[in-house]
């Protein structure tokens, strides 16, 4: 961006429902989305002119809405693609090439009608080719091996990993819309069924149906919108390895890509993880709090689990983290990004369910793929 907070969020929503939708194609709820968030703002189809979003073509959805766009993106990486999404339609407005971007996801994750279709899993991909023949496919068989060493070098225990999910739920329960509201324990977490060793069911996220959509424009024009605008302070993108496999990882228990995309938003807000009020951290499993912790630069490498258990992050704790009760608690469709930023934007709103006191300022983080790219966006209710 040509400046801190020259962009700002004017709209945001997500699909009526969440959870388990069999009756509504992934391209409807795109378009459900897209019109939530379009009413936030007050706006119409017609005063939209940038339009992005992922495992559908942005044109086909431009022409579904009815809106004719003069910029669009449609670069899927995985889970954290909306993110980097807004940070590229910031950039669009900035330069001049549209002025309103709606960014929207839509997700039939669960009930699986008509789509959503994955662009990284076609015959032929890196994956097809060098992971799947020898089972090395599937996120939780894959997130295994470097779970158990992350476990091992930091002496990290079951009960530590469980952890993530207590606090979570400890959120969901005061989310009415959580598809998880129950609040459970270290050794509820722990009896409920393996998946693949460490994982048990409840440390694994949710499958989901849902949506979810933003509206951007210039801040300049920001204060004409109904609700409070919310400004893009910084952001930052990086990549390792191909989205189905994790061999071309440098470190496995410290990701550089991660430090990478961190350091791009903390520099380009000019802020320090010291100003940061509320974390949301795409968590697909219950390591990624922990590592994403770690790598965005809040925790020492091996801090993270200890720090998780003691409290910190639950309610009443001092780092707030994934409010909304996280993919593993929330929803999950398949991809969550969108719906970490939803939840950042709420609390810097002050319109969340289980609403943080004093949040000015959130980070939001999200991975593609496994170890593949991640995306981060800071953001606040305050415009420097």
């Amino acid at each position: 961006m040509k400046r801190r907070g020259s962009i700002a969020v004017v709209g945001a929503a997500e699909t009526d429902n969440i959870g388990v939708i069999p009756d509504t194609s992934n391209m409807q709820l795109n378009a459900e989305a897209a019109l939530n968030a379009m009413r936030d703002a007050a706006l119409q189809p017609r005063d939209i002119d940038g339009i992005a979003c992922g495992y559908v073509s942005p044109v086909d959805l431009a022409s579904y809405l009815g809106i004719y766009p003069t910029w669009y993106e449609g670069t899927s990486i995985g889970g954290c693609s909306w993110i980097n999404m807004v940070r590229h339609a910031a950039a669009a407005i900035d330069a001049g090439y549209c002025s309103t971007v709606l960014v929207v996801h839509g997700e039939s994750g669960r009930s699986r009608v008509a789509g959503p279709y994955y662009g990284h899993v076609e015959p032929g991909s890196f994956g097809d080719q060098f992971a799947n023949p020898y089972g090395w496919s599937g996120a939780a068989s894959m997130f295994t091996l470097p779970v158990l060493r992350y476990m091992s070098e930091f002496k990290v225990s079951e009960e530590e990993l469980a952890a993530v999910a207590v606090a979570q739920s400890q959120w969901a329960a005061q989310n009415p819309r959580a598809m998880k509201r129950d609040a459970t324990t270290i050794d509820a977490v722990l009896s409920s069924p393996m998946i693949a060793y460490p994982f048990r069911r409840d440390m694994c996220c949710l499958v989901a149906d849902g949506g979810a959509a933003l509206v951007l424009t210039s801040a300049d024009r920001a204060r004409d919108f109904p609700k409070p605008p919310v400004y893009i302070l910084g952001s930052g993108e990086a990549a390792e390895s191909n989205v189905c496999s994790i061999a071309e990882v440098r470190d496995l228990l410290r990701p550089e890509f991660v430090r990478v995309s961190a350091r791009q938003a903390f520099h380009s807000a000019g802020l320090t993880p010291a100003d940061i009020d509320h974390v949301m951290i795409y968590d697909a499993f219950a390591h990624n709090p922990l590592q994403g912790l770690e790598g965005l630069g809040f925790l020492d490498y091996g801090e993270a689990a200890a720090f998780i258990a003691a409290g910190h992050t639950a309610p009443g704790g001092r780092l707030p983290l994934n409010t909304n009760g996280g993919g593993l608690r929330y929803a999950h469709t398949g991809s969550y990004g969108m719906f970490a930023m939803q939840e950042s934007i709420r609390q810097v709103r002050g319109e969340a369910p289980a609403q943080v006191r004093g949040v000015r300022t959130s980070l939001c983080h999200g991975w593609g793929g496994f170890y593949s790219a991640c995306a981060t966006l800071i953001l606040s209710n305050e415009q420097p």
